[in-house]
């Protein structure tokens, strides 16, 4: 046994940011390194995702994690006893043939991946460095401090309001320093609630899934010039330092083969020029999911028109190698959204970013909209040298973990920030 050889893995329960369980796993080593990680939940869920292990019993409203819990104590744990910490391929691979099915309805996604991610942090410890180092020198990459793209307006599946679109984003391109990026994402967080305070009364204070205010709109256009004003507000201009991005989210609102947004219902034909109307109007720089999860010719067709906007592939492709190879293959999307538990392991979600980045997609690390506050997407943005990253409003502590964590990195190392170059290309 050397010390970093696996000693002891254990599982339980804790509360994600929306009361619901999910699985923490703590892994120590026989050199006696301890690691802790976490797995994230959402709410908009792709279709094609890996499965996520719930009890289906009385607790927890049907959505306990015993079972996963369990499956990580008695067979998982068990099963990678005394592997290296640093070999992480070996590990995932390990867990994936242990479970044996397409989606790891078996063990579950989220008792997988509390291990996998464990597992690299142990690692990074063991040997004396950062996660994000390790994680940059495991996969070759160049770190790089992301841009946050942050949602401080929240529709849709995360917020109780009438916006069919689940989320309007401000995204600091302009700026020279990740710590100059999260104070202009602060400000114009702050003049955004004063905003929808003073307009729509003290029920717009009320937050979303992710941190963003959610107040009584119902009109997209609503939306969006709310955040001019509170860019404006706050000393910045959209278009300069500050551009917009959306995530549609368009599965959420697609009935019966049409598009239920602002009152209407629209073709996709309609839909595409409507998309197009809202991106010159308000200089959006990235949007994401503009058209149902299964439609991969329409996003193609989009793709192709509205170049060089970043359109950004997130239920379309949910992580998953096979398709984001289909969608690379007709020119569907430019971006990839990744998620590491929407495939269930560390060594599938960064094959799946190595692959995007390799095909000329960008990529942007994303958190769920049921968060912990383990900040390991922080480090895994900055170790893969993504350039991008979404994790919410600057509030609430599961969304603020991931921010600060970055501040301390970016304090730490000097790694370059990735806005200008961002910038340049949009």
């Amino acid at each position: 046994m050397t010390k970093y050889a696996i000693a002891d893995v254990k599982a339980r329960w804790i509360l994600d940011s929306r009361a619901n369980p999910t699985v923490e796993t703590e892994l120590r080593t026989e050199g006696g390194t301890v690691a802790v990680a976490a797995v994230p939940s959402g709410a908009s869920k792709g279709e094609f995702e890996a499965l996520e292990l719930r009890d289906g019993e009385s607790a927890f409203h049907g959505l306990g994690v015993k079972k996963a819990v369990d499956n990580v104590n008695s067979i998982i744990g068990p099963k990678v006893k005394g592997m290296d910490v640093r070999e992480q391929k070996q590990i995932d691979d390990t867990m994936i043939a242990l479970d044996g099915t397409p989606n790891k309805s078996k063990l579950g996604a989220n008792a997988v991946l509390s291990v996998s991610l464990a597992v690299a942090r142990a690692a990074a410890l063991a040997q004396g460095m950062q996660l994000h180092e390790w994680i940059s020198k495991l996969y070759h990459r160049k770190p790089l401090l992301p841009v946050p793209f942050s949602n401080v307006l929240n529709g849709g599946e995360h917020a109780g309001n009438d916006l069919s679109i689940q989320e309007f984003m401000v995204v600091p391109v302009g700026l020279k320093t990740f710590h100059e990026a999260l104070q202009a994402v602060s400000e114009i967080y702050v003049s955004l609630r004063s905003y929808v305070t003073k307009r729509y009364g003290a029920v717009a204070k009320n937050v979303g899934d992710e941190g963003g205010v959610a107040p009584p709109m119902g009109n997209t256009q609503e939306a969006l010039s709310a955040l001019e004003s509170a860019i404006t507000d706050a000393g910045y201009s959209n278009g300069k330092e500050i551009r917009l991005a959306i995530d549609a989210a368009s599965s959420t609102f697609f009935i019966n083969g049409k598009y239920k947004i602002d009152g209407r219902l629209l073709t996709k034909e309609e839909l595409m020029d409507y998309w197009k109307q809202v991106i010159a109007a308000h200089k959006i720089m990235s949007i994401e999911d503009p058209f149902e999860q299964n439609d991969f010719e329409t996003t193609a067709k989009f793709t192709a028109q509205v170049k060089p906007l970043q359109v950004v592939g997130d239920d379309i492709f949910v992580t998953q190698i096979a398709r984001l190879k289909r969608g690379i293959d007709v020119g569907a999307c430019n971006a990839l959204l990744l998620k590491v538990n929407q495939v269930g392991s560390l060594t599938e979600a960064v094959d799946a970013g190595l692959l995007a980045i390799k095909s000329g997609y960008s990529v942007m690390v994303s958190h769920r909209s049921g968060e912990t506050t383990d900040d390991f997407i922080a480090d895994l943005a900055v170790g893969l040298g993504t350039g991008q990253i979404k994790t919410g409003a600057p509030a609430r502590g599961e969304r603020v973990a991931k921010y600060n964590r970055l501040l301390k990195i970016e304090d730490d190392t000097g790694i370059p920030y990735a806005g200008p170059s961002i910038a340049s290309k949009s």
